[in-house]
């Protein structure tokens, strides 16, 4: 057995509170000194020492404040240095690529969205114009590509976890995307991949436990629109939040012979995806091949005639929230516990529409049923959070190693 040396031990809580600093700057804004060593719990003097280090190595700006009807010295804040590095954050969704520039302290300073072609398009086009997009966003900043530390992706989809590989995907099937490869020019940049749905249970989490005051035990986001997709967040053993994206909208629901986008039958996402709605509600054989993109105007018009006493629409919906909330509770029976849900994505301007199949799912549960019903969220910023999601992670690891 090899223990750690007193100088590696030593070395390692030093930069373990160097990346502590500089996460409190970025999720609180400038602080004088006493507030840094009252959020971090580090001692006055660990934290002048902090500061002058990050500062010295350009990650810290610090100004003069004079203290509003007092008189003495004025208070001296800090910050994290805009320029220290820059994030791009890219969300892929079934119709449009949006592409966001991050500076150091996570505000966003550039974005463009390009609408995604609604023909066949093979992934080689695909990546071809997304390596010139990012090209683009780049040199519009007037930024070199050195000072781009992380490109940061999201899908609905299923993603390879060890890489940046796209494995599944609604609007390319089985065909993999492998980002990571398409990048390789950017070496100056980590490439990360991510399901849509980890970066929202992320951000999420994050705005209840500064809201609540206080650590948050357990949390489920559901996204509902063209793909349905969920996130996880837990408390691991070391007390730390785990964020999970299993594939939920592709867990098998009923045999019920409806065709999923996936190429498998009765899948949850074939009820309660845009395209399942959309299906029903006109009556249409449910092994009829899925469209790959329904408009959101499509989905109005099938809500407005619901509204209006139209059945198969009302039905149409009405599956639509079984499927969710059956899905939901055997989720909630294998957590063991009852977490709150957020309910995100495009698919919340139908929440009128989907509670009543959605509670009637959730209450065929033994576990809603003995531990009561889940405190249900109604989110309708998913697009911010996904951004919001995709800068902390990416900040957090760049603070990490420049912290050092």
């Amino acid at each position: 057995m090899t223990t750690a040396s007193p100088r590696a031990s030593t070395e390692a809580v030093r930069h373990q509170n160097n990346g502590l600093v500089l996460k409190v700057l970025r999720r609180e804004g400038p602080l004088a000194h006493t507030d840094l060593s009252a959020a971090t719990g580090l001692s006055s003097a660990t934290v002048s020492a902090i500061t002058s280090h990050l500062e010295k190595n350009g990650l810290l700006d610090r100004r003069e404040v004079a203290n509003a009807g007092q008189r003495g010295r004025p208070r001296v804040l800090f910050a994290r240095r805009r320029d220290a590095a820059h994030v791009i954050a890219v969300r892929i969704s079934s119709h449009a690529v949006q592409y966001s520039l991050a500076d150091f302290r996570g505000t966003m300073i550039d974005r463009f969205e390009e609408a995604r072609e609604q023909g066949p398009e093979t992934p080689q086009h695909f990546l071809d114009g997304f390596r010139g997009a990012i090209a683009r966003l780049i040199q519009r900043s007037r930024l070199p590509a050195s000072a781009i530390s992380t490109i940061s992706i999201s899908s609905k989809g299923l993603v390879d976890r060890e890489g940046a590989k796209l494995l599944w995907s609604p609007v390319f099937g089985y065909q993999e995307l492998d980002f990571e490869a398409a990048l390789s020019d950017f070496a100056a940049s980590r490439i990360h991949l991510f399901n849509e749905s980890l970066l929202v249970t992320h951000a999420l989490a994050l705005r209840l436990e500064k809201n609540r005051s206080g650590p948050l035990a357990s949390l489920a986001t559901l996204s509902l629109g063209h793909s349905i997709g969920l996130g996880l967040a837990y408390r691991d053993q070391h007390g730390d939040l785990e964020i999970r994206a299993p594939n939920f909208g592709h867990m098998l629901h009923a045999d019920d012979g409806k065709l999923c986008r996936c190429g498998a039958i009765g899948c949850i996402e074939a009820s309660a995806g845009f395209y399942g709605i959309l299906r029903m509600a006109f009556e249409v054989p449910p092994d009829t091949i899925p469209a790959k993109f329904v408009p959101l105007a499509e989905m109005e018009k099938i809500a407005s005639r619901a509204r209006q006493g139209h059945r198969a629409s009302q039905y149409a919906f009405r599956q639509a929230g079984l499927a969710l909330g059956q899905g939901l509770s055997r989720m909630l029976s294998l957590a063991e516990e009852t977490m709150p849900i957020a309910i995100t994505g495009p698919g919340t301007r139908f929440m009128d529409l989907l509670t009543r199949g959605l509670d009637e799912g959730l209450a065929q549960s033994q576990h809603v049923r003995v531990r009561g019903a889940p405190e249900i969220l109604i989110i309708t910023e998913e697009e911010t959070l996904v951004f919001e999601g995709h800068v902390d992670r990416a900040l957090t690891e760049i603070d990490q190693d420049l912290g050092g």
